[in-house]
């Protein structure tokens, strides 16, 4: 790749749409509902050309929809487990009504999937397997009890563009939301230490260069890790808007090292507070450093109300 792959799903300008914070409290409901997939007429989202109209909505950031252009995120399992993983299944549905079992490869996966809780914890990036008649399955579980999104970033082969679906998934027990950490440069992960350069600014590509050292010392044998030295996830505090980025550069280019620095373009809708989550491969294990950026003139938002006695629905110990 010798140019850089910008965030997908964005429109510049684009005003930020936020979801309802959640509070503390107990996590007791069921996913988010999945109405039934309408047969696809040619005429609503996605249409071919030559139909004489073109849409007056701005586009919606990913991973904000549970479902886009006729594709459709429809879970079938029902939560996920806190602390000990079971099998999470869904199934990507298609504009005719049936589940898709055809893509295009993104950095060597069919489709990548993102859970993160609400409050920006507990984030894990990973690959499920799809069975023949169309349904994915990973094991899964939460760290902490909670309110999380599960994204599905993949490419149907009837498509030329790669799409981002969300969708909330419970995890059932005492919600204690934890405060967004202030923004650093540093971010260290067993042993290692990311050092963050570059700014967020709004409406732009911005240069963001991370580079990874080890007791000291620049590492310089990075492993290439779904063909690149790493990926990088961002999402918006608030509405948990999703950019999923690759590097400038792949390895075998002749042109790109692999490490310590790892530089990425990252475009950003809005201001706001971002959190960053840096996949990376060294020594046969992948790591991940997590960063918080504030892009634009925006503030961090304050941190979660205690539970009180007087709050509905919680529980105490």
């Amino acid at each position: 790749m010798n140019t850089p792959t910008r965030m997908t799903g964005y429109a510049l300008g684009l005003a930020a749409i936020f979801a309802t914070a959640l509070g503390a409290g107990k996590v007791v409901g069921g996913p988010e509902p999945v109405p039934p997939v309408a047969a696809h007429d040619g005429g609503g989202h996605g249409d071919s050309e030559g139909s004489g109209h073109e849409s007056a909505v701005a586009q919606v950031p990913g991973g904000l929809q549970v479902a886009q252009d006729g594709y459709r995120l429809a879970p079938v399992s029902g939560g996920l487990p806190v602390g000990k993983a079971a099998p999470y299944r869904f199934r990507i549905v298609g504009p005719d009504g049936s589940p898709v079992t055809a893509y295009t490869p993104t950095h060597d996966k069919d489709l990548h999937l993102i859970a993160v809780r609400r409050d920006l914890t507990g984030f894990q990036h990973v690959h499920p397997t799809m069975a023949a008649d169309g349904t994915w399955s990973v094991p899964l579980a939460a760290d902490a009890p909670g309110q999380y999104r599960i994204f599905t970033d993949f490419q149907p082969a009837a498509r030329e563009e790669a799409l981002t679906l969300g969708v909330d998934v419970p995890a059932r027990g005492d919600y204690r939301p934890a405060p967004l950490p202030a923004p650093e440069r540093k971010a260290t992960v067993d042993g290692y230490t990311v050092t963050l350069a570059g700014d967020l600014v709004p409406g732009t590509a911005s240069k963001l260069t991370l580079g990874v050292s080890k007791g000291g010392r620049p590492v310089t044998d990075l492993q290439p890790y779904l063909a690149a030295y790493g990926h990088l996830v961002a999402l918006r505090d608030g509405d948990l808007a999703y950019l999923h980025v690759h590097p400038d550069g792949e390895p075998g280019d002749g042109k790109t090292a692999p490490g310590p620095d790892i530089t990425f373009y990252a475009e950003v809708p809005s201001a706001g507070a971002y959190r960053l989550f840096l996949d990376f491969q060294h020594a046969g294990k992948v790591r991940t450093a997590a960063f918080t950026a504030v892009a634009g003139d925006a503030e961090l938002p304050p941190a979660p109300a205690a539970p009180g006695h007087d709050d509905d629905g919680h529980t105490h110990d």
